[in-house]
């Protein structure tokens, strides 16, 4: 019997941060059947108490549309448009 995920995930300590932006913690997520990546920043309140601020993105995000190309505008032969 195959081991179920859903709604389970783990995370981890970064170990190629090489940035403050960069993450502590990176894993993945499963919710309700969709895998997510999730990150992780250490940070401190007001009170000097440290917490987990986490960002969770879809591992399957559409692809971005391609850009259009423009069509050529016919020019007449001396380069003017012809309107």
């Amino acid at each position: 019997m195959e081991y179920d995920n859903t709604n389970t995930g783990a995370i981890f300590i970064n170990n190629k941060k090489t940035t403050d932006k960069h993450p502590d913690r990176s894993g993945s997520l499963n919710v309700e059947g969709k895998d997510y990546w999730i990150k992780g920043w250490i940070n401190t309140n007001k009170d000097g108490e440290p917490y987990l601020k986490v960002s969770v993105s879809p591992k399957e995000q559409d692809a971005p549309a391609k850009p259009q190309a423009r069509k050529a505008i016919p020019m007449d032969d001396d380069g003017s448009i012809p309107f």
